[in-house]
């Protein structure tokens, strides 16, 4: 059974920082391109960053860029989202997503991916 989960969300004060994880299980990270979301209430679900399936490219959104970093390691089947000066804006559930092809490239669109995590909270608040 393929299970993708978060974890490292939480509650953070403006300008502070996160680590999130997506650690995978029955299910081989290596080669896959693995996205992150996020969904604030009220709004649609927006593609935050991914990684590729080989080469290791990897793409942000506009509102993010040069504040996260997402990186993999494979030998824990794991794929971390860094956020560094995180803003108010940034509070959202945020979710990991796998893609069941290997070698394909970064994408943001959602039905690129064949699993997906349960999601883990972020606030960002004073």
């Amino acid at each position: 059974q393929v299970q993708l989960v978060e974890s490292g969300g939480g509650l953070v004060q403006p300008g502070g920082s996160l680590r999130l994880s997506c650690a995978a299980s029955g299910f081989s990270l290596d080669y896959k391109a693995i996205g992150w979301f996020r969904q604030a209430p009220g709004k649609e679900r927006e593609g935050v960053s991914c990684i590729s399936g080989s080469a290791g490219s990897t793409y942000y959104a506009d509102s993010v860029k040069g504040r996260f970093t997402i990186s993999r390691d494979n030998a824990k089947n794991t794929v971390y989202l860094q956020m560094n000066s995180l803003k108010p804006e940034d509070t959202a559930v945020y979710y990991c997503a796998a893609d069941g092809l290997s070698f394909r490239r970064c994408a943001t669109s959602a039905d690129r991916y064949h699993y997906w995590g349960q999601g883990t909270q972020v606030t960002v608040s004073s």
